[in-house]
């Protein structure tokens, strides 16, 4: 059921590929609430991913960019700014990629070109996005951007590797370009600490099954589904969340704040009775 939320509302969404995509689910949603906005991917992605038939439902554009290139991240906006009709009020950012996780490079034994890579695509990026953004005053006064993070930049998690410190300046980014951009126009900047979600990219994380019933057995209102982080972002992208800004927003059911839960220690006994009788 749509709030009209957005109505309109005009944006730029960078990230999505397919259905299981948090971008893509965030897509849909603000244009049920009734916002306009340009889709980007980098050519690789729009080639092999499904955005396309995103594109055609919401009545939108794809514009291929490489999210670390300044050049292309211009074009991106300028063009948005054009198909639109006008300066834009919402971003988002759902950009992450790191070499040294899909070579199964150990955090003690990375490499550091990969590394300089996975920051550059997963954080960097942000920065560069939202530097071309004020340069070409491409968003509207009140604006929101909004960019899509993990609780990994706060807590250790076994395996997430490199991807832990990208996060982390991500989110630094956000309250430091938060604080200039909402004294200079009132545009604020948030991101979302969400569940572990079954992506494409997530599913092929190795122990991913075993992530997710954790999170949910520790969580006390269970893991956060991709449609329910949409319906979310949709409320932080429309003006009822106006004064909301340089905040890191655990959307996660709970987890971040919990230690151990019943649910998660009783299957741990489980697993050491277990181990006691083999």
């Amino acid at each position: 059921m749509s709030h009209h939320l957005l109505e309109g509302k005009k944006g730029v969404i960078f990230g999505a590929l397919d259905e299981k995509s948090i971008a893509w689910k965030i897509a849909m949603k603000a244009y049920d609430e009734g916002a306009r906005f340009t889709l980007s991917n980098t050519p690789v992605a729009i080639r092999y991913g499904e955005i396309g038939a995103l594109s055609e439902k919401c009545q939108s554009e794809v514009i291929p960019a490489d999210a670390t290139s300044m050049e292309d991240l211009t074009r991106v906006f300028t063009r948005s700014m054009q198909f639109l009709g006008g300066k834009v009020d919402f971003v988002l950012h759902s950009i992450g990629m790191s070499l040294n996780v899909r070579k199964h490079r150990d955090y003690d034994d990375l490499d550091y070109d990969f590394f300089q890579k996975t920051l550059d695509i997963s954080a960097l990026s942000f920065h560069k996005m939202l530097q071309v953004a004020k340069k070409l005053d491409a968003i509207n006064n009140w604006g929101s951007v909004l960019a899509l993070s993990y609780v990994a930049a706060q807590r250790t998690l076994a395996g997430y590797n490199d991807m832990a410190d990208a996060k982390a300046l991500l989110e630094s980014i956000a309250r430091s370009f938060g604080y200039i951009y909402g004294r200079e126009k009132q545009i604020r900047i948030n991101t979302i600490s969400q569940s572990p979600t079954r992506t494409t990219a997530g599913s092929g994380i190795k122990g991913i099954d075993g992530l997710l019933d954790f999170t949910d057995r520790m969580s006390p209102l269970g893991n956060a589904t991709a449609d329910e982080c949409a319906d979310f972002s949709v409320v932080l992208f429309s003006d009822l969340s106006r004064k909301v800004t340089m905040q890191n927003i655990y959307h996660d059911g709970g987890f971040s704040s919990m230690a151990m839960s019943m649910k998660a220690m009783t299957q741990y006994n489980k697993c050491l009775e277990e181990e006691e009788n083999l």
